[in-house]
């Protein structure tokens, strides 16, 4: 099943939405961040609105904010987690916008993912420059916010 397949799949509950989203962001991760295969556990989900039918209604709704760990493995099955990932998923007026840090590195840049990428200080939140690996992890922020946006409503 394709990305683009899993962003329709029909009868999505909110029982199922954080699961197909699980796949939707562990798929995104393992194109964009080779050779690594991810994982996605959910930290927390806020303002869940339980008359949605899937992920894309909450987000249309304005009622997420969500937070997944990312957790990397080789193609072993070893756990690197110097490579684990934090992702926050939020809407800010009508855009959706992705936060993206290293899990247990505060002083690492993370990465803000709107209209465009800003790379910020992991301690005074300042603009910096990317890191040396941060091409790929905008890669996987662009692919990640094109695969959940929403249709432009006129």
């Amino acid at each position: 099943m394709s990305l683009i397949e899993l962003r329709f799949l029909p009868g999505n509950d909110i029982q199922q939405a954080p699961q197909n989203l699980s796949v939707l962001v562990a798929s995104a991760a393992d194109v964009c961040l080779k050779p690594w295969l991810h994982a996605v556990v959910l930290i927390d989900i806020a303002d869940v609105d339980q008359e949605a039918e899937s992920f894309l209604e909450l987000i249309a709704a304005g009622a997420v904010d969500l937070t997944v760990r990312i957790e990397c493995r080789n193609r072993d099955g070893d756990r690197h987690p110097e490579h684990d990932l934090e992702l926050e998923i939020y809407r800010s007026g009508k855009d959706l916008n992705l936060m993206l840090s290293r899990c247990d590195q505060p002083d690492s840049p993370m990465l803000w993912q709107g209209q465009h990428p800003v790379w910020m200080d992991g301690r005074s939140g300042q603009r910096c420059q990317p890191p040396e690996d941060g091409a790929p992890l905008e890669s996987f922020a662009r692919r990640l916010r094109a695969l959940l946006a929403l249709p432009q409503q006129s």
